[in-house]
């Protein structure tokens, strides 16, 4: 196919045009191309952003579990220790148990008080049972024979009196003035 100068000068007018056209469409990509990096660069800024705050999260999460672990441990030497307290002592609870209730079933108010005052005195108590009665207990070894012989020999005066002659009359005269 030939070309009429015509065709050759549309044909020149459309390269030149399109040649014009390519610096602004390069400009226009270049645009585009600067855009895509601009938001590659701010994608890239957010995800170490969001990596940082992972990796302080992952740390947390870490002294979480550290923590958690030493809880765990705990709870478990707890749980074994009840586990084991629990055996040893529920004969015991069963046991106590209907004891235990009939005390607080029967036990007043009046008779927690007096618990209480009790416990609030046992100090004092203690104080003069440690310095006042026992020191008397201590000796009533010595005095039990003492007082054994002195009741021989009231009862060997008792029968010496009931000797004497007209002690009878005297004593039924005084218990008739007791009666008077």
């Amino acid at each position: 196919m030939e070309l009429t100068p015509r065709a050759l000068f549309s044909l020149a007018r459309t390269t030149v045009e399109t040649a014009v056209s390519v610096p602004g469409r390069v400009l226009d990509l270049l645009g585009a191309a600067e855009s895509v990096v601009r938001r590659a660069d701010d994608l890239v800024s957010r995800t170490e952003r969001v990596l940082e705050e992972t990796e302080a999260l992952v740390g947390r999460a870490r002294a979480v579990t550290g923590t958690a672990e030493g809880v765990t441990a705990d709870v478990a030497r707890i749980a074994r220790t009840s586990r084991e307290l629990a055996d040893d002592y529920a004969p015991l609870a069963r046991k106590a148990h209907p004891l235990a209730q009939r005390f607080v079933d029967e036990l007043s108010p009046q008779e927690v008080d007096a618990a209480v005052e009790l416990v609030d005195r046992l100090p004092v108590l203690t104080r003069h049972l440690i310095e006042d009665v026992l020191p008397i207990l201590s000796t009533l070894d010595r005095v039990g024979p003492d007082i054994h012989q002195l009741l021989e020999v009231t009862n060997d005066l008792r029968q010496a009196i009931i000797g004497i002659p007209g002690f009878t009359w005297m004593r039924r005269r005084g218990e008739e003035k007791d009666e008077d």
